[in-house]
């Protein structure tokens, strides 16, 4: 009797144990959940689009997965460095998620950093997103052309949201094709660069339309020309021409979606693809593409590491010094 009341104790014990290693997340049929708060981290700092998007995720999480409760958190610093750094050491962590975006592959293409996208798990691409060269309304450049003449007979300083963003690999396209150089200033978020471009500290920005839509519409700021492939169907975007109907071919995308951290398992990771795809279906998420002026262009699972790796190559030659 009691070599069985001790074996029935051990036996708690070793499930109690195995609830401990998990986090206290729940598993049952080779399916998992999370039980408890999930982290959504975000890279960069609040204001900007990617804590946009990463708060817009966090609440069709929520949405998607009524009993979990999903909390942001902001690590910015380094043009993302920070952010992707700490969220290397998160590894097999399943309840911890990032809202990723391009610098997730132009930081390890810069050289700077410990990590590569293979270090995480891709869950979903979400959207993808562009970028509008905008300059302060009393500027005298009507163009992008215009902006591009001025670099090559002087200075133009140009603001750019992390080094490692969509903004700075359009203008290195820009710089490639037109043999010009611009002086860059890095600064932590959109609303860092519109706060510098409306006190005239910097002569241009590259920005997201869902980030800088109000001061375009108050007429604060003017948007020159988009780096997309074909001119936005959003309202008075539509006005707005591409940089190349204007003579100057460069589009890029700026992909945005959600990473779990490596070393998670494939119940874990199959979990996470399942929330977000029912995430795409949610008025939260159609809500986010449309206030952000994005492209519901999605990719899950397999499907994002593919992109990702057809998008580090071309990274790789826009970056290219």
């Amino acid at each position: 009797m009691k070599t069985r009341t001790l074996a029935a104790a051990s036996l708690a014990l070793g499930l109690a144990l195995a609830g401990c290693g998990s986090g206290g997340d729940r598993a049952a049929n080779g399916e998992w959940r999370p039980d408890g708060d999930v982290t959504m981290v975000v890279p960069f700092s609040p204001g900007g689009g990617s804590d946009r998007a990463g708060r817009a995720l966090a609440a069709a999480i929520e949405v998607s997965a009524p009993d979990i409760n999903v909390k942001v958190e902001n690590r910015e610093g380094g043009s993302g460095a920070v952010g992707y750094s700490y969220f290397l050491g998160q590894k097999g962590k399943a309840r911890t998620l990032l809202a990723t975006e391009t610098a997730l592959l132009a930081l390890p293409v810069s050289g700077n950093v410990q990590f590569t996208h293979k270090d995480f798990t891709p869950i979903m691409k979400v959207a993808e997103d562009y970028a509008l060269l905008v300059v302060p309304a009393a500027s005298p450049r009507q163009s992008c052309p215009d902006v591009v003449e001025a670099a090559r007979n002087g200075r133009v300083v140009a603001g750019v949201s992390g080094s490692a963003g969509v903004d700075n690999i359009v203008l290195s396209l820009t710089e490639q094709h037109d043999r010009v150089r611009f002086d860059r200033v890095v600064f932590e978020s959109g609303g860092e660069l519109i706060a510098a471009l409306r006190g005239q500290q910097i002569d241009i920005a590259t920005l997201n339309p869902g980030e800088v839509i109000g001061q375009l519409e108050s007429g604060d700021l003017r948007a020159l020309c988009a780096f997309a492939e074909k001119r936005y169907d959003y309202g008075a975007l539509q006005r707005i021409p591409t940089a190349t109907e204007q003579g100057i071919p460069v589009s890029f995308a700026q992909f945005r979606g959600v990473l779990a951290p490596g070393g998670i398992t494939e119940a874990q990771s199959r979990y996470w693809i399942d929330t977000m795809t029912r995430v795409l279906q949610t008025e939260e998420y159609r809500r986010y593409v449309q206030e952000s002026y994005l492209q519901p262009i999605t990719a899950p699972g397999a499907e994002f590491v593919d992109y990702l790796e057809r998008n580090r190559v071309m990274l790789e030659k826009a970056l290219a010094r």
